[in-house]
Parts: structure tokens; sequence; C-alpha cells
């Protein structure tokens, strides 16, 4: 019994030597940063100035992080509901039997293996572009520019939400394709249609997989930077129309931007708290609205 605690240890103890490190001390220090005052992030301890939950009360007093919160919001909530919705609705169809099922999933799937530098150009000088983007009729015929201040959120949403759908689709067509098929068979016979087969059979034994999707969905609607950075088009994302909490951090800890008139790392380790706080609300609001899947099948 000794030997295998002994070996037991040996195993887990540089696991958990890593995990600390790379995880557990990195929280705990930003954790501790956002209630000092840092005028760079590479300052020493002995540099910070302590001033308590001052940071937070700074935070929720600027407007650009207002700005950048309801961003945030538009785009977990409206880029969501568009990403769940098409996701879902493509898996549904792709697990209907179709031919060329394995084509169009890697074309729908190939989006997220191209780097988001990549697709943000393709989208802003192919799609967008006013002079012979893919989008430019539709454009003129409403009487705007796509890349104006006014819609270039929206553009960048559509670009993003395109980019993800292949990734949240073959989640909900891996949860698809190992619900039993006795299941249909049996509604089949009772005179179910396809329509009433969705909805009571393929939805309810797809909670645990909306639960996964919503999960990473909301981790990277929290996480959203690099487009935000991209579609602005000067390297930090200083438009309020664009700006994120994330983007905001950078230009908090980074740089010195109209955004951010004075660096102070100590209010962007804040921001990470608040988005550590958020990812845990999102996800026990999820809990209890999704409970555990508890069915066999």
């Amino acid at each position: 019994m000794k030997r295998n605690k002994k070996t037991l240890i040996a195993f887990l103890l540089p696991a958990m030597i890593f995990f600390t490190t790379v995880f557990v001390y990195p929280v705990i220090r930003t954790a501790l940063m956002s209630l000092y005052e840092i005028d760079n992030v590479t300052a020493k301890v002995s540099q910070w100035r302590f001033s308590g939950i001052e940071n937070y009360i700074k935070l929720m007093n600027t407007p650009v992080f207002h700005s950048a919160l309801w961003n945030l919001l538009k785009i977990w909530l409206i880029g969501g509901v568009a990403v769940m919705g098409l996701s879902l609705f493509l898996a549904v169809v792709l697990s209907s039997g179709v031919k060329g099922k394995k084509v169009f999933r890697a074309i729908l799937y190939f989006p997220n293996i191209v780097s988001a530098v990549a697709l943000a150009v393709m989208w802003q000088q192919y799609v967008y572009s006013s002079k012979f983007g893919l989008l430019k009729p539709l454009a003129d015929f409403f009487g705007w520019q796509w890349l104006d201040p006014d819609h270039k959120f929206a553009a960048m949403l559509i670009a993003y939400c395109f980019g993800m759908v292949g990734y949240h689709m073959l989640i909900f067509l891996s949860g698809i394709e190992r619900i039993g098929q006795q299941y249909f068979e049996a509604a089949t016979i009772d005179g179910a249609n396809r329509f009433k087969q969705f909805l009571f059979i393929t939805l309810p034994l797809l909670r645990g997989v909306f639960k996964t999707n919503i999960t990473m969905w909301s981790v990277s609607s929290i996480g959203f930077f690099v487009w935000s950075q991209l579609f602005a088009g000067t390297g930090v994302a200083i438009e309020a129309s664009l700006i994120t909490p994330l983007a905001y951090l950078y230009n908090q800890t980074f740089s010195n931007t109209d955004v951010v008139v004075e660096r102070n790392a100590g209010v962007g380790a804040a921001v990470g708290v608040v988005m550590a706080v958020l990812v845990v609300i999102v996800f026990w609001i999820t809990s209890k609205l999704i409970p555990d899947d508890d069915i066999e099948f």
C-alpha cells in the first residue's frame, strides 16, 4: 500500500507542480495585482502601490469599460443565438443522410483552421469592400458602407460568427450521431413526423451538448480580442463601437491610446478578474437552467 502511494505521488507531483505554476499562480497573482496601482506589468512587487478596491471602482465608473461590457453582451447574446441556431440546423441536416456529408462537414469546419488574421483580412478586403466586395450590392441597396463606424460592429460580428459555426456544428453533430436510431424508428411507427422527432427526441437528448456549446461560446466571447483589434485597423481597438473587455485590458496594461490616457496594470488585472467571474457566473447559470443529462441512450 505504501509503495502504491509513493508511486501515485511520484506520478501526480510533476502534474501538480505544472498546474500550480501555469494556472493557479497566475490567477492568484492577477487577483493580487488588481488591488494595487502598477505602472508597468513588469514592475517589481516593491513598486506596487496598494489601492484596495479602487481599481474596481474606477472600472465601474469608466464609460469606455461600460461600452466594452455592452459590446461583450451583444457578442455573447446576439452572436450566440445566431451561431447556436445555425450550427444546430446544419448538424441536423448533415445527420439526416445527405450525400457528401464528409465534404460539407470539412468545408464548414475549414474557417476554424484558418488564422483569425487571414479571415479578418478576407472579410474586409473581399466581402465588405466598397469597391468589389461580395456584399457590396446589399450595402448599396440599403445605402450604407459595411466598414463605416455605424455598421462596423455588425460586420465584425457576422464575420466572427461565420468562423465559429463549423466548430459548434461538429459538437452538435457528434451529440446527434450518438442518439440511438431505435428512438426515431419507434417514433416513426407511432406516426411522429420529422419535426416532432426533432422536438421531442433530438432536443431533449442534446441537453449536455447544449451546455457544452454554450460554455465554449461564453469562454470564446469573453476572450474576444483579436477580431476587434483587426477591424479597428489601427493596432488597438480605440473605437467605442468595437472595444471589448480584453481589448480594454490590453490598452490598460500595455499601451497609451485615446481610450487609456494613463497605463495601470492593476486596472488591467481587475478587468481579468471581472472576466473570470463572468465565466463562472455564466457556467453556474447554464448548469442551473440545463441540468445534467441523466438520460441513458
